[in-house]
């Protein structure tokens, strides 16, 4: 049997590769062999050991794209050589989310690279039904690309219709950068971001999202005011977790709106609760997506509804994948989305 590469975060800021046997595939499942993973956030966390819902070692990569190699015995629906991605959850089916619509939040929850194992491998072996076909034309980036782009059509998605929705996003990082595209890309008339970064505004700006904030050099308040009017923004969405941004959505909300959180607080935030309550606003979680996200992203990028590309700033070989976290550390917030290579094509 031959052997493949496999990643593994040993400890904090530790990370080592071992020779271990390519799996082998039950009847149901599919081997992928894995070409791109995008490092999110939390990746950084987990690496710098400040994820709260991860012990070591652990393999990485949720964030991914690939191409099957080889199919079980029962799979139909794919075949060796389709371009793919991969839903990262593992739920158990049987709890109430679960078995009302919602095995996104299942009770029991666990996410490849978190609670269990990541695709940080030459090759993965995963059931078929999480494997998801990518369009043939479709690059392995924007593939890898697909799981954030769920965790925004899923985030825009939880304020219903916005059709003619004047929105508010806060944090131009890569969430927020596709949460914003997202919106326009689902209807919002207009969409207003904001971020301490003019390099992540200047991103936005080329991706089409049509006015960008620096709340350092203008009053936000002022801003919202003159670009959507006095009933400011029909729905506001937090996309960077702490406790100015959510601070800044509260303040800056009409009364009788929703706040849409999407940013994972890694501190417990402080927040006027007395605001929430005179001015009704409704505060929505969002936590992941479901597989209709996943297809309705891959839909949004095939339509070039999404733009990817102004995003991807720099690939490192899977030998270097602690030296891709160095990267990001040194360079901050000039890094939108940087791509671990595991196969080259």
């Amino acid at each position: 049997m031959k052997n493949m590469k496999q990643e593994v975060v040993t400890a904090p800021g530790k990370i080592e590769f071992r020779d271990i046997p390519i799996p082998e595939l039950e009847e149901n499942d599919v081997l992928v062999k894995m070409m791109r993973i995008g490092v999110c956030g939390s990746d950084i966390h987990v690496y710098h050991g400040k994820h709260p819902y991860t012990d070591y070692p652990i393999t990485q990569g949720h964030e991914v794209s690939g191409k099957i190699e080889k199919i079980g015995l029962n799979v139909k629906n794919l075949k060796p050589g389709d371009k793919v991605t991969i839903l990262p959850q593992e739920v158990c089916n049987q709890c109430y989310p679960c078995t009302h619509g919602m095995n996104h939040i299942c009770d029991d929850l666990k996410v490849m690279g978190f609670q269990t194992t990541g695709a940080g491998s030459e090759f993965f072996a995963i059931d078929a039904e999480k494997v998801i076909k990518l369009p043939e034309n479709m690059t392995y980036e924007q593939g890898a690309m697909i799981e954030p782009c769920a965790v925004a059509v899923h985030a825009v998605s939880r304020g219903g219709d916005i059709s003619e929705f004047n929105i508010l996003v806060l944090g131009a990082g890569p969430i927020g950068n596709l949460v914003g595209q997202a919106a326009k890309a689902l209807g919002a008339k207009a969409v207003m971001i904001t971020d301490l970064s003019d390099f992540r505004l200047g991103i936005a700006k080329e991706v089409g999202i049509n006015f960008t904030i620096n709340p350092t050099k203008q009053n936000l308040s002022e801003e919202i005011v003159n670009v959507f009017g006095p009933d400011k923004a029909d729905l506001i969405i937090e996309c960077v977790g702490i406790n100015e941004t959510i601070d800044a959505a509260i303040g800056n909300a009409r009364k009788g709106s929703d706040i849409i959180i999407v940013g994972v607080f890694g501190q417990k935030p402080s927040i006027d609760l007395g605001l929430v309550q005179d001015r009704e606003l409704i505060l929505i979680g969002s936590l992941m997506y479901q597989a209709d996200d996943y297809i309705k992203a891959i839909e949004l990028v095939d339509n070039k509804k999404i733009i990817l590309d102004s995003l991807m700033t720099m690939h490192f070989p899977f030998k270097d994948y602690d030296r891709a976290y160095k990267y990001i550390d040194d360079k901050k917030d000039k890094v939108m989305k940087i791509f671990i290579d595991v196969n080259k094509e």
